[in-house]
C-alpha cells in the first residue's frame, strides 16, 4: 500500500484521536503529521500479524502521549526559567476545546469532562477515549493496547470511579 493511500484512508482517524488527547487543533495537526512520518519510515517493519488499523491506533496513541509529555516539559522548563523553579504551576493549559463535528448543548460541561479525562492515568485515559469516544469494542481496545479484554474492563471501571471522584 502506498503512503498516499494510507494517509487518505487513516487521516481522519489519526487526527480525531490526536485531538482527543491534545484538545487543540494545531497540536492534533502536528501529531497527525508526526504519525504519518513514523508510518512512512516504519511501514516496511510493520508486523503483518496485527491489523494495520490497530497498528495506526498504537502509533497515534504513543505519538500523542509523547507529544503531550514533551509539551509539558517545554512549558515547565520555560516557566522555571522565567519565574524560577517551583514558583509557577506546571499543569497543562487547556485551550477552548471544540471538537469538529460535535455539537453539545452544554459545551462547558464537555470541557470540564475532557479536562478530567485528561487527568486520568494514561492507560485509563486511553481506554475511555477508545471505548467511549472512538466507540471501539473491548476486543478492539484490547488489541490496540496489547492487553486482555478483562484488563480493558478493569481499566474502564477504575477510570469511571476516578472520574466520579473528580466530578
Amino acid at each position: 500500500m502506498k503512503i498516499e493511500d494510507i494517509y487518505h484512508r487513516y487521516k481522519n482517524l489519526v487526527f480525531n484521536l490526536a485531538l482527543q488527547y491534545s484538545h487543540n487543533i494545531e497540536d492534533a495537526e502536528e501529531i497527525t503529521q508526526d504519525v504519518f512520518v513514523k508510518v512512512f519510515l516504519k511501514k516496511d517493519t510493520f508486523n503483518n500479524y496485527a491489523d494495520f488499523k490497530t497498528w495506526i491506533y498504537r502509533v497515534t496513541i504513543n505519538q500523542s502521549l509523547d507529544f503531550l509529555k514533551s509539551k509539558h516539559n517545554r512549558k515547565r522548563h520555560l516557566l522555571d526559567s522565567l519565574f524560577g523553579a517551583g514558583k509557577a504551576g506546571t499543569g497543562l493549559q487547556y485551550s477552548n476545546f471544540n471538537h469538529p463535528g460535535t455539537e453539545y448543548e452544554n459545551q462547558e460541561a464537555l470541557q470540564t469532562l475532557m479536562k478530567k479525562i485528561s487527568r486520568l492515568p494514561e492507560n485509563q485515559k486511553t481506554v475511555i477515549i477508545l471505548l467511549k469516544i472512538e466507540d471501539l469494542s473491548q476486543k478492539q481496545v484490547a488489541n490496540i493496547m496489547n492487553i486482555s479484554e478483562s484488563a480493558v474492563e478493569s481499566l474502564f471501571q477504575r477510570a469511571k470511579a476516578n472520574l466520579k471522584k473528580m466530578l
